[in-house]
């Protein structure tokens, strides 16, 4: 299994992972509660805080807060009404601002940039 990444809801700046080349920075992830987890080194799993993403995106849903269910929610649903937990890298950011949209995925999975920091970023 590959590592799972996104680029933050409020700057777009990709988190990378703990084994990448690039350096980790604080990520905030939020749900439609009011919820926090802050992560200040990820290692490239999908958990933030403690907080299972694919979990939280489950239950922010109305499903069973499992891993699979989120997995599958995210990637197999043809849903239209989705909610997601939003990704920050500024702490004042909140999740209404963003709608419950989905984070960016990462084409680099947090792990496997080039040379030059800029070329992943779209």
């Amino acid at each position: 299994m590959g590592f799972f990444s996104w680029k933050t809801n409020d700057t777009k700046r990709s988190i990378a992972n703990q084994y990448s080349s690039r350096s980790t920075f604080t990520v905030y992830m939020r749900d439609n509660k009011g919820n926090v987890w802050v992560e200040e080194d990820y290692d490239g799993y999908g958990v933030f805080g403690g907080k299972d993403y694919y979990e939280l995106l489950a239950e922010m849903n109305g499903l069973e807060p499992d891993r699979d269910a989120g997995i599958s929610l995210q990637f197999d649903s043809k849903r239209e009404d989705i909610i997601f937990p939003a990704l920050f890298e500024h702490d004042t950011s909140s999740w209404e601002t963003h709608l419950g949209l989905e984070p960016q995925n990462c084409p680099a999975q947090g792990y496997f940039y080039c040379d030059d920091e800029d070329e992943w970023e779209i």
